[in-house]
Formats: C-alpha cells, structure tokens, sequence
C-alpha cells in the first residue's frame, strides 16, 4: 500500500524540438525513497514541453492508481511548475488541453504541491525519458534509469492510463436520516447573495473590488430585506462580507429585522480572481483560454495572481463552524458572493466539484440550510427569488 503522501518526479524531452520524444515519471515513499512506480513512454514526434507535460500526466495518473492523497511533484521544467502554479499564461494551444488534463488530476488530490528541481536532482526521471526517447527514435537506449530495466513500467502496471473524471468532496459524515431530531434545534442560516452591481450586469468577474450596488441592485436588497423578515421575524446575527455591495445588502435586512446587530467577517469575502478582476468572461476566455480550462477543470487551481476555490472553500468551512458554536439552535443571516455561498451549498449536499459550475445563483437570491449538532444538515431552499418578480 503506498503511503498517504508520495513525491513525484517526471521529465520529457524530445531529440529536435519537434523531434523523436519520450517521457519518464518516478513515484516514490518520501520518507525511504522507495520506488513505488514507474511510467515511461515513446510519443513519437513532439515538442520538449508536450513530452514534460506527458510526463507529468502519466506520474499523476501512477499516484492516483497507488491510492495516494498527497503529491509533492518535482520536476526540472520550469514552465510546467509555474503554469499549473497559475503564476504563467499557457500562450501555445497544444499545450492547454495537457494543462487542463493534468489540472484535472490534480482534483483527485486532497493537495499536490509543485516544486521546481535541478536536472541533477531529477536523474532518474530523465534516463527514464531519455530511454523513451532512444525508442522513438528507432535506436537501443543509451541511458537506464539506475538500476531499472530501460523503458519498462513497474510491474503489472500499465504505461499510460486515461485520466479521470474529477472526483468531488468528499460526502458529508453525518449519519444519514429524514427522521426528525426532535432533541436537538438546527442552527438556521439564510444565505443572501448581494444586490446586482454594474458588474453583475455586464458579466465581468467582480472579486475583492468594491464595487458597489446599482440603482436596481438597491431595489433588489429592499425585497430581498422584507423576505428575510418574513422567513425568520427572529434573527440572533447579520454576518457580512467586508466589501460595500454586502455591507449594504445586510444593513437592509438588518433594519426589517429591526436593527440585527451587522458584524462584517473577512472569511465570508469573494474569491480573488487576481488578474480576471474587472474583465468581461469574454475577455478572460480569449486572453488566458488554457488558464481558464485548468481552473475550471479544478476548484486547487486558482486564476493568475488569484485564489482558489479550495482555499475559498477553507475560509467558508471556518465561517460555519465558528456559526454553529456562537450561535447554536439561533438563526443567522449571512450576507455574501456566489463562491463563497456555492461552496456552502456544495458542501451541504455533498455535491461533487461540477456542481459549483452549474448552479447558478441570482443577485439578491436566498439560499437556507439547516443545520443540527449532531452533523445532521438539512437545504431547505437554493436562490430563491421569488421576491424579485415585481422588479423585472
């Protein structure tokens, strides 16, 4: 059984750039160094970063078949390390589709950690590569990895496998019931999405800029604030993210609930889209297209200069647990953004990561969860917005 945590070291190359190409990847017990498996393959002709990435893939793919919940992968290539970083544009397109293939395995980690080393230090890599290489190019290999058989994967196991689907959260723990709990009083939170800004209206992404409501966002919050009113006349807490078009939305609500106390709680902020902020999809999508893909294709990788929805996710999951011990059997209003409130609602369900991308959530919806001490969790309703029938 491999350990919980493996090092990975891969490398490519090719004779030519285009040229006869191969790729070599090394999984190993960090602690002993043992050599838990080996991928290695001939590409035929291809470009050195195609190889490297080839490389990465197939190490991944060894590590998810050893069961491994961890990946420390270590590798020569510059470009490869600071691409899935998300700190480099993916510029050429036939690297993005191995970029988004790899930012895919990566979701089937709870963390993978990318380090850059001197070729020296990744010696056993590149024999293996270079032998891959020696076979496309049609000539006995001239280099073996130490003390390997050349270009042959571990035993039993196959060269290269398909990548997989993204694999979600893991399920909630709770015992699961639809009896009552009659014993216990659930912990309610009416999650607000704010009111519409000018940037909701023309789609741009809107993260850690204050940006403030629109004239309709303003009329949202005011129907939005009576609904919550209606919903739970007993409310012990507004929570807020800091940034003004939340700030607002809950000073709303917290005047038809009769002057709630608002605490602003830094965790409940947007996501940082880094260099997405303030531009249209549109934009995002032709200017950084590989990007885009690798992001979408994982919640652990996160927009050039940005965040990413694993460590949103990290700040949502402190939100609710500090709820739950201040506030236990009381209802809370939580005023925030769409990712914060997906990954709530995600997590709630016990939903996989595809659900982030495909729940929509409309400014000034309502989102209300139940949730009791003994882990039990309860959606009662997801960006209800029936309340803003009259402003359309």
């Amino acid at each position: 059984m491999a350990p919980r945590v493996v090092s990975m070291e891969a490398d490519g190359g090719s004779r030519g750039n285009p040229g006869p190409a191969g790729y070599g990847a090394v999984v190993r017990d960090p602690e002993t160094g043992e050599v838990l498996a080996e991928r290695s393959e001939s590409l035929g002709t291809a470009t050195n970063n195609v190889a490297e990435y080839q490389g990465l893939i197939a190490g991944l793919t060894a590590a998810a078949e050893l069961g491994a919940a961890e990946v420390d992968v270590r590798m020569d290539s510059k470009l490869v390390v600071e691409q899935m970083c998300g700190r480099w544009q993916i510029k050429h397109p036939g690297l993005r589709p191995l970029a988004a293939q790899a930012a895919a395995l990566v979701g089937r980690f709870s963390a993978v950690r990318f380090s850059w080393i001197p070729r020296e230090q990744n010696r056993h890599a590149d024999a293996l590569a270079n032998a891959a290489m020696d076979a496309a190019a049609g000539r006995p290999s001239a280099t073996a990895a130490p003390g390997r058989p050349e270009t042959t994967p571990a035993a039993g196991q196959p060269s290269t496998t398909p990548a997989a689907p993204i694999v979600g959260s893991d399920p909630a723990t709770a015992p699961a019931s639809w009896e009552p709990r009659p014993t216990f009083t659930a912990t309610r939170l009416i999650l607000v999405r704010h009111g519409e800004t000018p940037y909701t209206e023309q789609r741009r992404y809107s993260g850690r800029g204050d940006v403030p409501l629109s004239e309709h966002g303003r009329a949202q919050v005011q129907a939005t604030a009576a609904r919550v009113a209606e919903l739970a006349p007993a409310v012990a807490a507004v929570l807020s993210s800091p940034l003004s078009r939340c700030t607002a939305t809950a000073a709303s609500i917290a005047g038809a609930l009769g002057d709630v106390p608002v605490r602003t709680e830094d965790d409940l902020i947007e996501c940082d889209f880094g260099q997405w902020e303030g531009r249209t999809f549109a934009e995002v999508r032709q200017q950084w297209p590989g990007e885009m893909d690798a992001w979408l294709a994982s919640p652990r990788i996160a927009p050039p200069g940005g965040e990413s929805f694993t460590q949103v996710a990290e700040r949502a999951h402190r939100v609710i647990s500090g709820l739950l011990t201040a506030y236990p059997g009381e209802t809370v209003v939580v005023v925030s953004h769409v990712s914060p409130i997906k990954l709530m609602l995600r997590d709630a369900l016990a939903a996989g990561d595809g659900f982030l991308h495909r729940l929509f959530l409309d400014a000034a919806g309502i989102s209300v969860l139940d949730m009791w001490p003994d882990g039990g969790v309860a959606v009662r309703t997801v960006n209800d917005t029936a309340h803003l029938a009259s402003l359309d």
